[in-house]
């Protein structure tokens, strides 16, 4: 049985104007893809009559009228009124002609049932008013056709559980993962998630539509790059398919559009795309963007198309840092069974920092090279591959050498720079070396504190502000920095 109505998201109350609430809330999702000429010959002339139960009554003026709306236009009104009102309503078409048949009642098969059932209307006489008896109820008999069949094009190796979760993309992966649990359920509609090539946004809402449909068994969710949009819509100008075209995409709940950037230029493809967004968001169906860059940048995309974009939540990703592309790298060689030397595997993080494909890549030459060539994976071999991707290779430095150096330099023990002491040379030491370390590494605030004693990031923070201070205004104290500096580099063979 269809559920009572309520007020939900489509803004229909329970009252005695149900049914014209209904069909207005249909028409508006209509004329937004049909032409303007189009919707005022066949659809205003319709006349919403009544709502009882499961089924939903409509009059057209005639027979013609009714089976041009049939061959035109089911599919269209069928995903409607499956947005709308479920899978389980019917659609009653009160046939009013002035000559041989006097109200005709002409049933549309149930909604969303199984393909190759058939569906008759039976009599309507006993919920028929004085006016509606006048004729003999004229019975139609025809074949259901069931909603499309939607292919969500997920890829399923993309999942949260094999997204490395970092600073740099923490905040997006928080805003997915909510949005897979509740899909239109949350403010963040519609989510856009922007960041450069090869930073993970692909595999972010692909992992989110992957968890949607893991929590939420019959949700309708479908993934398709902008390219793959824009080719579809042309083939369906070319072949007057522009309405099935649109009732696909518009009977989602979930849709996934990728690299969003290139339908800039495409102005018809742009218009489609803007009525299908407006259509899923009025009826409160979730949409998920990937861009390359912040939405107020993009050129060539229409102004109302950037303004929608930013009525829900906007994240970006970052260029990971070394202690994410560390991780990364462990995870890809731990999921391929391989194990690597930690030494190699901070070689490779240290010197590919511009996105996770570039470092994936490397690591996957890495392995091709020791395989091949029967060779042992070591920082030689490594040295080898990352010559034709990098062009300044350095080796890595770690905290440990850069506190090592400072502690050298200044003549103090190595285990008093992490201790809890004040005296004013350890504490100089101590400042000098967390600002070096945040210098010459990738380490974020948090890992620099923990490596000094286990104090907090704020401590870091002013430690690295101290000594910024002090190069300003101090050129004795810049010169140590200096000299400090190159021990370092010369360490690691910069």
């Amino acid at each position: 049985m269809a559920q009572p109505f309520v007020e939900n998201s489509t803004g229909i109350h329970n009252n005695e104007k149900t049914a014209e609430a209904i069909w207005k809330k249909c028409l508006v999702t209509v004329k937004e893809t049909i032409n303007t000429q189009s919707f005022k010959t066949w659809f205003e002339p319709i006349k919403p009559l009544k709502l009882e139960g499961d089924e939903l009554s409509i009059e057209v003026p005639s027979q013609f009228f009714y089976e041009w709306l049939e061959e035109h236009y089911y599919q269209l009104i069928h995903d409607t009124l499956y947005q709308l009102l479920g899978s389980h309503i019917r659609l009653v078409y009160s046939v009013r002609e002035e000559d041989v048949y006097n109200d005709q009642n002409l049933v549309l098969d149930d909604i969303g049932a199984d393909n190759g059932l058939n569906n008759s209307l039976s009599q309507h006489g006993s919920d028929a008013t004085p006016d509606q008896n006048r004729a003999k109820v004229y019975v139609a008999e025809f074949q259901k056709k069931p909603s499309p069949n939607i292919s969500t094009m997920l890829n399923p190796r993309y999942t949260f559980d094999n997204f490395i979760k970092g600073d740099s993309n923490q905040f997006a992966r928080a805003a997915g993962l909510a949005v897979a649990n509740n899909p239109g359920g949350t403010s963040f509609n519609p989510l856009v998630v922007y960041g450069g090539v090869g930073l993970g946004k692909t595999h972010l809402i692909q992992a989110l539509g992957n968890q949607a449909l893991e929590l939420h068994k019959d949700i309708r969710v479908c993934y398709v790059s902008s390219e793959k949009f824009t080719i579809e819509f042309v083939d369906a100008i070319q072949s007057d398919r522009v309405s099935d075209f649109s009732a696909y995409y518009r009977s989602v709940d979930l849709l996934i559009v990728d690299d969003i950037q290139f339908f800039g230029g495409k102005e018809k493809t742009q218009d489609n795309f803007f009525h299908t967004f407006n259509t899923l968001h009025q009826l409160g169906k979730q949409i998920v963007l990937s861009i390359d860059r912040p939405p107020k940048e993009l050129r060539g995309l229409d102004e109302r198309l950037i303004s929608r974009f930013q009525w829900g939540l906007t994240a970006d990703i970052q260029a990971p840092d070394l202690e994410t592309r560390i991780a990364i790298l462990r995870k890809k060689s731990a999921d391929d069974g391989i194990e690597i030397p930690q030494e190699v595997i901070d070689f490779i993080a240290v010197n590919v920092t511009s996105n996770i494909r570039e470092l994936e890549g490397c690591l996957i030459s890495l392995l091709a090279k020791a395989s091949l060539e029967s060779k042992d994976i070591n920082i030689d071999l490594a040295r080898d591959v990352l010559q034709v991707v990098v062009s300044d290779i350095k080796s890595p430095i770690s905290i440990e050498e850069i506190q090592r150096i400072v502690c050298e330099y200044f003549n103090i023990p190595d285990d008093l720079i992490r201790a809890k002491t004040r005296k004013q040379e350890v504490v100089n030491a101590r400042q000098i070396a967390m600002y070096l370390v945040k210098e010459m590494t990738n380490s974020s605030l948090k890992t620099i504190g923990l490596h000094f004693g286990g104090r907090d990031h704020s401590t870091v923070i002013h430690s690295c502000q101290s000594v910024e201070e002090q190069l300003k205004v101090n050129q004795r104290f810049r010169d140590t920095v200096v000299q400090i500096k190159r021990k370092i580099e010369m360490s690691s063979g910069r």
